[in-house]
């Protein structure tokens, strides 16, 4: 599983969402921007994301993902 696979899974599993994803073997990092995030807690966030990949964790695929997550107001503001 390469980083560009678990960007396309992220992307599939959230509506609107873009992902950025960079990996180290089977540790990876996504910064993912979603609408879908808004008003949800940061655990809620992380959970939305780790269920596009589930199958994967379970599988030993992907060993590690650290998740940052953003409403697009939040990444515009990170990004200012």
């Amino acid at each position: 599983m390469d980083a560009n696979e678990v960007k396309k899974c992220i992307e599939a599993g959230i509506p609107g969402a873009e992902a950025m994803v960079t990996a180290d073997g089977t540790k990876f990092n996504a910064i993912v921007v979603s609408a879908e995030f808004e008003g949800k807690t940061m655990l809620a966030e992380h959970k939305m994301v780790y269920a596009t990949v589930d199958e994967y964790i379970k599988s030993g695929a992907v060993h590690a993902l650290n998740i940052k997550a953003y409403t697009p107001e939040e990444w515009a503001a990170e990004n200012a």
